[in-house]
């Protein structure tokens, strides 16, 4: 199976393309979050190098979310477009846990987080059993000093570019520690691929961005309508 995966979800762009257990090529950055203008340059840069062409892909890996809210619509917006072009497999898979994936042979809770501004984090928990990286504890927008009531009793890893704005925080824990490999703190698209090859395929026309959290101008919105009114996005 020939995979391309794309990661937009935050200021980091990162694009490969394998096939079974064999890396064709990647490109990551991690300074220009214009990623509407750099997107598919990457995309045809990277397939150009390896010479292949988009009709040889079998399947599309995204990241999903939560993150950047332009961010995510730019990804997933490419990667339903080439999909349904292609008429190829589409798969999702959290950002979070693309940023777990990193950490391989943890054996504490992975809290992978990203700053939401306002002392609140995007945060889940992941943990290694028998090989299979599974989600303990559920991909959530939350208060950065909730997360850590939360997790204070176990063993937990903190991993992600963002950690270190809450390091003041997580130093109060008694069990946790903080991600010191480098590249484990950026979305690494050889890793989403790989997560994305053992996923199951999604419906193309249903399938959207996981913000977790709803943008202020919707929050907005709701606090003035009553239940049952047509919805935010139908109004704009």
């Amino acid at each position: 199976m020939k995979i391309l995966a794309m990661d937009t979800s935050n200021q980091t762009m990162a694009v490969a393309v394998i096939q079974e257990q064999q890396i064709l090529g990647q490109i990551q950055t991690t300074v220009n979050k214009n990623h509407s203008k750099s997107l598919m340059p990457a995309i045809e840069n990277l397939m150009a190098a390896i010479e292949m062409k988009p009709s040889e892909l079998n399947r599309i890996v995204v990241a999903q979310g939560p993150g950047s809210y332009t961010g995510l619509r730019i990804g997933v917006t490419t990667a339903k477009t080439l999909a349904s072009t292609l008429n190829i497999e589409l798969v999702g898979i959290s950002s979070l846990k693309v940023l777990a994936a990193n950490c391989v042979g943890q054996e504490a809770w992975i809290v992978p987080i990203m700053d939401a501004r306002r002392k609140n984090v995007y945060a889940g928990g992941y943990q290694w059993q028998d090989g299979e990286l599974v989600n303990v504890l559920p991909d959530q927008h939350i208060a950065i000093a909730d997360l850590l009531e939360i997790v204070a009793d176990k063993n937990v890893y903190f991993v992600g570019e963002d950690v270190q704005k809450f390091q003041t925080e997580i130093s109060q824990l008694p069990a946790a520690s903080c991600n010191t490999v480098l590249s484990w703190n950026y979305p690494n698209g050889v890793v989403l691929a790989e997560l994305g090859a053992q996923a199951q395929p999604q419906t193309i026309e249903t399938f959207v961005p996981n913000y977790l959290k709803r943008v202020e101008a919707e929050e907005k919105w709701l606090e003035s309508h009553e239940a049952g009114d047509e919805s935010y996005v139908e109004k704009i």
